[in-house]
């Protein structure tokens, strides 16, 4: 029977990581705390100024980061944590991957993770409300036109598009490091290629949790829907 250790033993957190701020420190001193054995950080080539932040995130015995000489994106360090942990912990069960801003919470982290041990063969997706009057404006829009988009031309029905929370079981780890896509592309090529290779989703009902100065310097809801429209079009002309 599943419990709450076997998320904490089983999966291995993935944190991919560009320039951050002591954010990153927080968020890993609570996985942590939490009971996570082990969280994977690379570190996407952000340079000298920030190497004290990786040394102290890499001075728990829980952490390993990892460190790309230059930025390569996130999807590229996706794969990156993905193969380390395919090549080092040979008794994992699968990963979640997370961002170091804060956004995730560790009770969401958990519970996709325990959703995913229990589902067995299914990615479970951390799904944002955003009918919730919180929310920023542009961000609704954001998803929900991507939303759309992901329903009326590949007949795929999820709320958050654009989800960084996602519990992969392991079995499908050397798939996706064979997915195209070294930016922010590759999480939508993703979702495409789980539909194309019909792997099931979940989507696990999260906390939506929005800094108001990030998201203002970040999120660009018509330059994004736009750019995961292109990703969609792409695809289809895919064999």
């Amino acid at each position: 029977m599943m419990n709450r250790q076997d998320v904490f033993e089983r999966l291995v957190v993935v944190l991919p990581s560009y320039e951050p701020d002591r954010k990153l420190l927080k968020v890993v001193e609570e996985l942590v705390e939490s009971g996570f054995s082990k969280i994977v950080i690379v570190d996407d080539g952000s340079g000298g100024s920030f190497r004290a932040i990786f040394e102290k995130a890499d001075s728990y015995e829980q952490t390993y980061v990892i460190h790309h000489d230059v930025n390569k994106g996130k999807g590229r360090a996706l794969k990156t944590a993905f193969e380390f942990a395919l090549k080092n912990f040979s008794s994992i069960e699968g990963v979640i991957t997370i961002d170091g801003d804060g956004q995730h919470l560790t009770k969401d982290i958990i519970a996709c993770g325990e959703k995913m041990l229990e589902l067995k063969n299914s990615v479970v997706l951390g799904s944002r409300n955003f009918n919730d009057p919180s929310v920023p404006a542009r961000s609704v829009a954001g998803n929900k036109s991507t939303s759309r988009l992901f329903r009326m031309i590949f007949r795929i029905r999820i709320n958050d598009t654009q989800t960084g929370l996602r519990a992969i079981p392991v079995c499908f780890l050397g798939k996706f490091c064979e997915i195209e896509g070294e930016r922010f592309e590759y999480e939508t090529n993703m979702l495409l290629w789980m539909k194309r290779w019909k792997i099931n989703f979940f989507e696990q009902p999260i906390t939506t949790v929005y800094d108001p100065d990030d998201y203002s310097s970040h999120y660009h809801a018509l330059k994004d829907s736009l750019r995961i429209s292109k990703i969609m079009i792409k695809f289809l002309f895919k064999r």
